[in-house]
């Protein structure tokens, strides 16, 4: 037992410089039980071994180093006894100082021009400041000067400015929330805290030219722009703050932010995520890809941060679009929508509208291809998981939702025709087929009618969706009623089941 505790100091130092290594070296000590130190008397060795990590932590940048030495510090502070425990306690003061004063330094360096050390010392205070809070309040000001003062600083340095801004607002956040009293003066602090984040998040939401995105702005920075955005928006939202003394601490986006902000997800969305810059912090990657993206901008539906008019349609229309992973996350919002509101099929109209602009634009850039095919079946499969929504009992209410979807749908797919007629075949066909017969036909005479008095002839390729979807509607119809001018003079109707008709062909191709 005592070569273990004499050994440890040792191990730390000898490996101290081994960024891969020191991670599970220093973790050793949170499976011991830290009051054997005083037991047996191995009081020196345990300060030894805190030295140590606080030199480690300093030493490195990268993120397993910097995590495993905050915890193991953590993990003594709490779990040491008596004077050990005041000894960790102050070892982290200590550390939070000196953490501190290599900020300030780092910060005027970066005025200069040289990022490096801020960035290594922002990753640090990043890392403490996920498990604990840590008193920045002497250099918020300078944070927000560099953030603010220097646009044109490494956007791995902005990321992690954004990123301890948000953790310090959070933790004064919950400071007040958690406090028996709470004074102006602190309320005041936070809410200029707040607004200040807010519009340095808001100003990082500006869409970028294609040229400026290449040099400039980085997916990384957007993708966390997006997230923190939709994390603070989350934690402000006035649901929050009951107490009339915080309601002024409840904020509500304005729909103008909202769309900006919606928009530069959707970017990302349509960025590979096996596209990402090679000078990209692989360390933090896994929290800035498609999947984050997606549940930030879901997370603000889910709990009513924003309306969801404002943004359920444009989540939904990327339901297809990006695989699995985000599929799923689509797929629980939808459900979550639906448990709050039955009315969803102005939202889905609205999203199957989207996805067929999307297509459009496809279709304006090129004559053909697999990215036209791509989108198109995109448009299909979508209408094909959001008209599967509708069974149940409820036959009455999907019924009127369906009808309602159709024929709206339909009123866009006419505006400003031929342009927009494959609506009809991608997106309304599935939802017809929900339909009874009867109301097939009445869909069949309304778009029937609306080319009365139209040379389709002129432009054969933009009406053929039209065609295409008349001989469907005409099929489904005479598959299990007969239209009207096909039958033979009688009036009486099979009872039971129609049979299969198999390798039914349309009329028109």
């Amino acid at each position: 037992m005592e070569y273990r505790w004499n050994n440890y100091p040792l191990l730390l130092c000898k490996f101290m410089a081994d960024k891969a290594k020191i991670p599970s070296f220093v973790e050793i000590i949170v499976h011991m039980n830290l009051e054997l130190y005083s037991l047996k008397r191995q009081e020196q060795n345990f300060k030894n071994v805190l030295q140590l990590m606080k030199g480690s932590f300093f030493k490195h940048g990268e993120k397993e180093a910097l995590r495993s030495c905050v915890k193991a510090i953590l993990f003594c502070s709490t779990e040491s006894q008596g004077e050990l425990k005041d000894f960790a306690g102050n070892k982290l003061k200590n550390l939070e100082d000196e953490l501190i004063a290599k900020l300030k330094s780092a910060m005027k360096e970066a005025v200069g021009g040289d990022e490096y050390f801020l960035l290594v010392n922002l990753k640090r205070l990043y890392e403490l400041q996920l498990s604990k809070v840590v008193p920045i309040e002497s250099i918020f000001e300078d944070i927000v000067k560099v953030i603010h003062s220097f646009r044109n600083v490494d956007d791995d340095v902005v990321s992690f400015l954004l990123l301890n801004m948000y953790l310090h607002v959070a933790w004064s956040l919950q400071s007040i929330v958690n406090s028996e009293t709470i004074s102006e003066a602190q309320l005041s602090s936070l809410l200029s805290k707040c607004n200040i984040l807010f519009e340095e998040l808001e100003y990082f939401l500006r869409t970028p030219s294609e040229e400026t995105k290449v040099n400039k702005y980085s997916n990384l920075l957007a993708c966390r722009v997006c997230i923190i955005l939709a994390e603070a928006w989350c934690l402000f939202r006035h649901t929050n703050f009951s107490s009339k003394k915080l309601e002024s601490l409840g904020c509500c986006p304005d729909t103008s932010v909202v769309q900006k902000f919606w928009e530069l997800c959707e970017q990302q969305l349509n960025i590979s995520d096996e596209t990402d810059d090679e000078d990209t912090n692989k360390e933090y990657i896994e929290k800035t890809n498609r999947d984050a993206v997606m549940i930030a901008a879901a997370k603000l539906t889910a709990s009513d941060t924003v309306s969801k008019e404002s943004l359920a349609p444009g989540i939904i229309s990327h339901f297809v679009m990006h695989g699995t992973s985000v599929a799923e996350i689509v797929k629980h919002l939808l459900t979550i929508i639906k448990k709050k509101d039955d009315d969803i099929s102005n939202i889905f109209l609205e999203a199957l509208k989207r996805a067929h602009q999307w297509h459009l634009e496809e279709l304006s850039k090129s004559d053909g291809g697999s990215v036209i095919r791509k989108s198109f079946q995109d448009c299909k499969d979508l209408a094909a998981r959001l008209s599967s929504k509708f069974m149940g009992a409820a036959w009455n209410k999907h019924r009127a939702d369906i009808l309602k979807i159709i024929k709206e749908g339909i009123e866009y797919a006419f505006k400003n025709a031929p342009k927009q007629l494959s609506f009809l075949e991608s997106a309304m066909l599935h939802f017809v087929s929900k339909l009874p017969t009867p109301d097939v036909l009445e869909i069949l005479k309304d778009v029937q009618s609306r080319t009365k008095n139209v040379n389709t002839d002129e432009d054969p390729n933009g009406w053929r969706p039209y065609f295409t979807f008349v001989d469907n509607l005409r099929e489904k119809y005479a598959k299990n009623e007969g239209l009207p001018d096909e039958k033979e003079g009688t009036n009486v109707r099979c009872r039971g089941r129609p049979k299969k008709r198999q390798n039914i062909v349309p009329t028109m191709q």
